[in-house]
């Protein structure tokens, strides 16, 4: 398999330049130069296939012959370690739990995924390698927890500054040993575009071994995949392919879900789930892609003003948004439908969301109440713990905190505060790396 950049201008690679290199030398997303079709029968015997081999024959035609079958069925084993139920919510509503790897959300996938492969490409490589990443929220802690204490890797995380919950804070500024945090005074937009830069100044990269952990890279993307095979294999109305409503921030999730309906997963639908962070809905109205800058919400790691991975969703409709919205929608939905749905469905079921999950069941509810006698499936990224400043206060409840969860909470913060300028970044890497 090759990848080759969606702005076209730099050579074709193989999985693990792909990895390595994070984004393409001319800023482009690397994008796989065809989309696999899974096995019918693979499909059609799902639920006797266990999920270790099933994620394998998954990801294989991606990663090719860049990493021994051996060491990839190793690498997968490792990254799936815990469950991702589908649990019933409603009568036609169901709840794929994304959140039961280590840091409670779903980026752990990806981020152990992408570890592991990184971890194996660079064993025995003399020169450092710098994994530079911005995060909205989730992405830091999973990718913090992924790569920590992998020999010949650095990680440096850019977060918001007051812009994710204070869990999530935890999460990536209390672990030291190889994780760095820098807290840039500003929104996710400008940590993205710090990074971005980075990738694209021909000078630092030939100081440093620069790499991303962001969805932007193929090792973060691809796996996320995993997450529909595996609800698909728990899916009791096979006669009924499910709508799959996903809380979309970045677009890395449902593009991955996306490729794997391009690929032969029956699915019917999948609906974009957004905030007020609404370019995609807009989009989907006006066919014009125009970014703005992100709005704050209580559904944080959504705000996204300028989602990276909707060139590949695109890409897989051949640019063309009229085929596209066959398969495609998007909307928004406000913190105060938010907020009601988290107590609505707390009163009524004893299910309690995360905001990001919320927001996904409200896009799902009300796409089913215009099409009768459909199922549907939202995701629910991320434990409600994570985001308690924002559930308690809509329940008026506590939250029990889980072990993983209270080891962290009173550990001291460290990090590194920046204004969001490129050059303040680029002299902290020639630093450190």
């Amino acid at each position: 398999m090759k990848y080759f950049s969606l702005n076209k201008k730099s050579p074709d690679v193989n999985f693990r330049e792909a990895t390595i290199k994070g984004q393409a030398p001319d800023r482009g997303l690397y994008f796989p130069e065809y989309i696999p079709s899974v096995n019918k029968e693979m499909i059609i015997d799902i639920e006797s296939i266990s999920n270790e081999e099933l994620c394998y024959q998954v990801i294989r035609p991606y990663v090719g012959d860049s990493i021994p079958d051996v060491v990839l069925k190793d690498i997968v084993a490792q990254t799936i370690n815990f469950p991702v139920p589908l649990v019933s919510v409603d009568e036609n509503i169901y709840a794929l739990e994304m959140f039961h790897g280590n840091t409670l959300a779903f980026k752990d996938i990806g981020a152990r995924f992408m570890s592991r492969c990184l971890g194996y490409f660079v064993k025995g490589n003399n020169k450092k390698i710098t994994v530079l990443v911005a995060t909205s929220g989730d992405t830091g802690g999973a990718v913090a927890d992924g790569f920590l204490g992998v020999e010949g890797v650095q990680v440096v995380i850019l977060y918001p500054s007051g812009k994710v919950s204070l869990v999530q804070e935890k999460q990536l500024t209390t672990l030291g040993n190889n994780v760095f945090a820098i807290e840039v005074n500003g929104t996710f937009d400008d940590c993205q575009k710090m990074v971005k830069n980075a990738f694209a100044d021909h000078e630092l990269v030939k100081s440093i071994f620069l790499t991303s952990a962001n969805s932007i890279n193929v090792a973060r993307w691809l796996p996320q995949q995993f997450f529909y095979y595996l609800a698909y294999k728990q899916w009791n109305h096979k006669n009924e392919a499910p709508v799959i409503s996903i809380p979309s921030g970045n677009f890395g999730n449902i593009c991955a879900g996306l490729l794997a309906m391009k690929s032969g997963l029956p699915i019917k639908h999948f609906i974009a789930a957004c905030n007020a962070n609404d370019i995609v809905p807009q989009f989907m109205n006006s066919h014009l892609y125009q970014p703005k800058q992100s709005v704050a919400t209580i559904s944080n790691a959504m705000d996204v003003g300028d989602p990276s991975n909707f060139v590949r969703i695109l890409a897989l409709f051949n640019n063309n948004a009229i085929e596209l919205a066959d398969y495609f929608s998007a909307v928004s939905i406000s913190d105060e439908e938010t907020k009601q749905a988290i107590i609505d469905v707390e009163n009524t079921t004893g299910y309690l969301m995360d905001p990001h999950g919320a927001v996904g069941y409200i896009a799902l509810k009300k796409y089913l109440e215009n099409n009768n006698n459909t199922y549907g499936i939202f995701a629910e990224t991320a434990h409600p713990i994570k985001f308690y400043d924002v559930v308690e206060p809509v329940i008026n409840k506590k939250i029990a905190l889980p072990p993983s969860i209270a080891s962290i909470m009173g550990k001291e913060k460290i990090a590194i505060k920046m204004e969001p300028d490129y050059f303040l970044l680029k002299e902290y890497l020639l630093s450190v790396g």
